[in-house]
């Protein structure tokens, strides 16, 4: 039985996970991103997690085959090498060389979300299809690119930053630089940023009683459950974040025509809650509706363990 360790590096939380040859994740560790810090501790604290994993299940980092992270940001994944990453505030990042050095192993590295499709691609719900897109609305919007079975990242290696294109002509401002970017309005941040400033306009809604005054519990989860208990506020705000989730998409189904586009992050473990919704605006969007074959919009199955297993797999794209 062969051994990896992947890592999601996210802008909330570290995640490392002990990945087998079946593709199963063995274990798994986390610890906070802790951001704004120094490169230098991001990767002490990466370090510390793959030792953890390889101590609790009685192994060594020598008995690994590579250790493969996937990192925001544009990746030259032939040197491990982050020219940008903006939700960081890193630049010019030698990320594989330095964590080789850290654990004495081979190290991969990809961009997060193209780890992640490719853990889809490989293990989940965009299995068997050779055109193919995974979005992850998290603190952003990432996504990955699989054109005719491999990774599609572009000539500079910037290609799939499909959350920075922009749906809204002067809107709010990113992170990027630019502004009315597609994970300004899309992400699960952005869902819960809406509600929380919703709320603050209307000091007298009925959701307050639930926050005990912290407004800071509102997250994208929050939302969806005030909606199922009833909030005409939540539903109003739901009900617009899905129609931006769902301009995105229509744009990428246009450009790409992939068969399956697979919808990751947390949100996505609401399923039809959230999708049946965005499929109806798509269907009646979508250039080819009226075409025979039309790209299935289905969630994702791996869930958080995505970019963990697509990060330990990196090593085995030829």
């Amino acid at each position: 039985m062969e051994y990896y360790i992947g890592i999601d590096l996210g802008g909330t939380n570290i995640a490392a996970g002990l990945v087998n040859s079946e593709l199963k994740v063995v274990d798994s560790v986390s610890c906070p991103t802790a951001l704004p810090r120094p490169a230098a501790q991001v990767e002490a604290d990466m370090a510390a997690l793959c030792r953890t994993l390889v101590e609790k299940n009685g192994l060594t980092l020598a008995d690994l085959a590579w250790v493969g992270i996937g990192t925001p940001g544009s990746v030259d994944p032939t040197i491990g090498f982050v020219g940008f990453n903006a939700n960081f505030g890193y630049h010019n990042w030698y990320l594989g060389p330095d964590m080789e050095k850290l654990l004495g192993c081979k190290v991969y590295v990809e961009n997060d979300a193209n780890a992640a499709a490719y853990g889809e691609y490989a293990a989940g719900a965009l299995k068997g299809a050779s055109f193919a897109i995974m979005i992850t609305l998290g603190t952003g919007v990432g996504a990955g690119i699989i054109l005719d079975g491999k990774l599609y990242s572009g000539y500079n290696h910037s290609g799939g930053e499909l959350g920075h294109m922009v749906i809204v002509k002067d809107g709010r401002p990113c992170m990027c630089g630019r502004r009315g970017c597609w994970e300004k309005y899309a992400s699960a941040r952005a869902l819960a940023e809406d509600m929380q400033a919703v709320l603050r306009a209307n000091p007298e809604d009925a959701l307050w009683k639930k926050l005990d005054g912290n407004i800071e519990k509102v997250d994208a989860r929050f939302v969806f459950d005030a909606v199922a208990q009833g909030s005409k506020t939540a539903k109003a705000i739901l009900e617009n974040y899905q129609e931006y989730v769902a301009c995105g998409l229509t744009n990428l189904i246009n450009i790409f025509q992939p068969e399956i586009v697979c919808v990751g992050g947390g949100v996505s473990k609401q399923g039809e809650i959230l999708l049946a919704p965005i499929r109806s605006y798509v269907d009646r969007e979508e250039y080819a509706r009226t075409g025979e074959k039309r790209a299935q919009i289905v969630p994702a199955q791996l869930f958080n363990d995505a970019g963990i297993v697509g990060a330990a797999l990196l090593g085995c794209q030829g």
